[in-house]
């Protein structure tokens, strides 16, 4: 197998350090501020020496070309973007404190979904509709890389997906910005300018992302390994199950330990130096 190394602390010379530690040749340069150490072998004390250096590594078993890949489907909230629109939309009902600690419980896994999100929209009743313009303009801000990696991926022929927990206000927003060329996510319900504290329709949770991104994925004749899946959250991982490439970005533990691949230290673009 083949290591990859990416990250602020992805250097030549720690790629050199590293590579008589797992039996490999000198490092090769691969993509941008990565190395690929190559015919590598595993050690049981690779991520704490990684993760000490703040270094993102993981394991290539074959070399794959991005233009291989059919489908790139990802996370909005803390995944596409730095920010949970909810915590922020909830900071105008002065309760972002009260909704953020029932998010990151979710997100962790702490509790389920679908009764975290109707809890989290309740305490948002009464909140002028306005408020979710002012979260996008002032808060909303793009997670390092994510442009690059859209664009590329979009020159590479991949379909792109954005599927979310999260809310139609912002998805539909980001899709005309950045071209996404599928989305499913959440609708607030808004009556005389103000959010009701209800949600219309299905609500979009684990399960009914897994099924947006399978029924994606069957449309275009895609296979397990020819899908990307990214996401952050508990509620993220039956999504990410589908696709062969799963990437957990910034993630909770848990996710991280599902996944096929982490980032916790590069942009989302660092998902390019998984393929050539």
């Amino acid at each position: 197998m083949d290591l990859v190394l990416q990250g602020s602390g992805a250097t030549r010379t720690a790629a050199t350090e590293l590579a008589p530690q797992v039996g490999a040749r000198a490092p090769e340069t691969h993509g941008a501020g990565a190395y690929l150490l190559r015919e590598a072998t595993p050690f049981e004390g690779l991520g704490a020496w990684c993760g000490a250096r703040a270094i993102d590594w993981g394991w290539l078993h074959r070399p794959v070309r991005l233009a291989d890949m059919r489908l790139l489907a990802m996370d909005m909230d803390s995944t596409l973007i730095t920010i949970e629109c909810i915590d922020e939309i909830g900071a105008a009902a002065g309760r972002k404190a009260e909704i953020a600690g029932i998010t990151a419980r979710a997100m962790r896994g702490e509790i389920e979904f679908t009764e975290s999100l109707k809890r989290r929209v309740a305490l948002l009743e009464g909140v002028p509709e306005q408020a979710l313009e002012q979260v996008y303009r002032d808060k909303l801000r793009l997670s390092p890389g994510a442009e690059r990696l859209l664009e590329a991926s979009k020159a590479a022929g991949l379909k792109l997906m954005l599927v979310s927990g999260g809310f139609s206000f912002f998805t539909e927003r980001l899709r005309a910005r950045l071209g996404f060329d599928i989305v499913r996510s959440n609708a607030l319900e808004i009556e005389r300018g103000r959010l009701t504290g209800r949600l219309l329709g299905e609500i979009v949770n684990a399960r009914v992302k897994a099924e947006a991104v399978r029924a994606a994925a069957r449309a275009l004749g895609a296979r397990r390994e020819q899908l990307i899946a990214i996401g952050d959250g508990a509620n993220d991982m039956p999504m990410m199950d589908e696709g062969a490439f799963s990437v957990a970005y910034r993630a909770k533990p848990i996710v991280r330990e599902f996944a096929a691949f982490a980032l916790d230290h590069s942009g989302l673009d660092g998902v390019l130096n998984f393929f050539l």
